[in-house]
């Protein structure tokens, strides 16, 4: 299974400050954990709304806004996708980021090509994904 865990932004990271050294070093040693133990897919921190930009569609056509947006709270600044054997290990990862007071990490399962009806997912859909996602793999190897 995997799981996304998101971090949420805040006033400081939508300024842009970086975490403090002690942080940084301390989700250092977190990445490694779940790198050692063979969870981690992916993790990044997110830039300030502010370089970034909104896509909405309204009417089927795109209408762009750039940042910054104004709710921090509604917004992510950080993320690790993990493949775990389970929700509860998954809980037990989130549990250990090394967060101090007023940090929050939500985590979310990932939808997996067999938690759809087979109307949704035809076998040609299936095949199609399943290429999609070997040359994802492939070019990951390849950077």
């Amino acid at each position: 299974m995997r799981f996304m865990m998101l971090v949420r932004a805040d006033k400081d990271t939508e300024a842009g400050v970086l975490p403090a050294a002690e942080l940084f070093e301390a989700m250092g040693k977190y990445n490694e954990e779940l790198v050692k133990a063979g969870v981690l897919l992916a993790a990044d921190g997110l830039q300030p709304s502010s370089k970034g930009a909104r896509v909405s569609f309204d009417g089927g056509r795109p209408t762009v806004t750039d940042g910054p947006f104004a709710e921090a709270k509604e917004l992510i600044a950080g993320y690790w996708m993990l493949q775990v054997k389970s929700r509860e290990e998954a809980v037990e990862w989130a549990c250990r980021v090394p967060f101090g007071e007023g940090g929050v990490v939500e985590l979310r399962q990932v939808f997996e090509p067999g938690d759809f009806p087979a109307e949704i997912i035809t076998p040609e859909t299936a095949a199609s994904e399943a290429r999609m996602r070997e040359e994802l793999l492939r070019r990951s190897g390849q950077q």
